[in-house]
C-alpha cells in the first residue's frame, strides 16, 4: 500500500480545478438536469442501506450527496469530495439549507483522509473521464472502501467496455453489475496496492 506522503506526492502531479465560470455552468446544467431526471433514481441502483458510509467522490454541486443522505439516514454519513473550492462551498450550503446533519466535506484532488475499510458505497459518477491518474484515485477508493464494499461508476463519455476496462484493469475492482444507468463493482481482495 502507498504511503500518505507518495499518495500526497502523487496527488500534487493531479488535474487541476476546471474554472470557476465552468464550475457554475456545470452547476446550472445539473440543476436543469435533477428536476428532470431525479438522482434517486441512479443511486436506487446501488442498494444503499440506512446507516452506510458513503463516499461521493467528485461530488460536484451536491447533486448525489444531498439524496445519498437522505438515503442513509441519521445513522450513516456521506462523505462529499472535490478539488474545487465551489463544488465544497455548494454542498456546504445544501447542507446547511436542508438541515442535513451526516454529510462531511473534503476539499482533495485523492487523498481523502478516510480509515481503511471504512466506506460502504464509493460513488464515481461522471468523474473518471476527467482524472489526471485514474489508477491512483481507484487505489484510494480501493483502500477506503470496506471488503465487500461497492464502487459504483457511470461516465456518459465512455462507452460500457471502457468503464469496465478503466475500473478493472488494475485488477482492484470486478464487476458487480450492471444497471441501467451504473456499473457496480466490488473490491478486489489481492488488487495492486
Amino acid at each position: 500500500m502507498e504511503s500518505r506522503s507518495t499518495l500526497l506526492e502523487k496527488e500534487e502531479e493531479m488535474a487541476e480545478p476546471m474554472s470557476d465560470s465552468h464550475f457554475k455552468s456545470m452547476s446550472f446544467l445539473f440543476k436543469l438536469r435533477d428536476l428532470f431526471l431525479p438522482r434517486i433514481n441512479v443511486l436506487k441502483e446501488v442498494d444503499i442501506k440506512p446507516g452506510f458510509r458513503i463516499l461521493d467522490y467528485g461530488c460536484g454541486p451536491g447533486s448525489y450527496t444531498v439524496v445519498a443522505s437522505r438515503l442513509v439516514g441519521p445513522t450513516g454519513k456521506v462523505y462529499a469530495l472535490d478539488i474545487h473550492p465551489l463544488a465544497i462551498e455548494r454542498v456546504k450550503e445544501r447542507t446547511e439549507k436542508e438541515r442535513l446533519s451526516n454529510i462531511e466535506t473534503i476539499q482533495s484532488d485523492c487523498a481523502t483522509g478516510l480509515e481503511a475499510d471504512s466506506i460502504d458505497v464509493a460513488i464515481l459518477y461522471d468523474v473518471l473521464h476527467g482524472l489526471g491518474q485514474p489508477d491512483v484515485v481507484l487505489g484510494e477508493l480501493h483502500r477506503v472502501l470496506k471488503p465487500g464494499g461497492t464502487l459504483s461508476v457511470n461516465d456518459h463519455h465512455y462507452k460500457e467496455e471502457e468503464i469496465i476496462s478503466k475500473i478493472t484493469e488494475g485488477k482492484l475492482f470486478v464487476l458487480l453489475n450492471k444497471g441501467k444507468k451504473t456499473y457496480n463493482f466490488s473490491k478486489s481482495k489481492g488488487g495492486n496496492q
